[in-house]
């Protein structure tokens, strides 16, 4: 998928720790965790609002767009 998610590098950069983060977006830590990985198919507005309003942040320094190479595999269906 061309939707890469960062999440983790501006926690990092923010040193905010995911119990902290999830608590105050009121998702569990393993919701969280599942985000930071990439491995969900969406997110709610008013949760990534609430990320971004804790994080000081916008939505773009969490989710990045990355073209596929041309000829490269579609990592969704392997």
């Amino acid at each position: 998928m061309p939707i890469r998610v960062t999440l983790n590098v501006m926690m990092a950069e923010r040193n905010v720790k995911s119990k902290d983060l999830a608590e105050h977006i009121g998702i569990t830590e393993a919701n969280l965790s599942l985000l930071k990985q990439g491995k969900v198919k969406g997110i709610r507005f008013d949760t990534l609002e609430a990320i971004c309003t804790y994080l000081k942040c916008e939505p773009g320094d969490i989710l990045r767009f990355v073209e596929a190479e041309p000829g490269a595999p579609d990592q969704a269906k392997l």
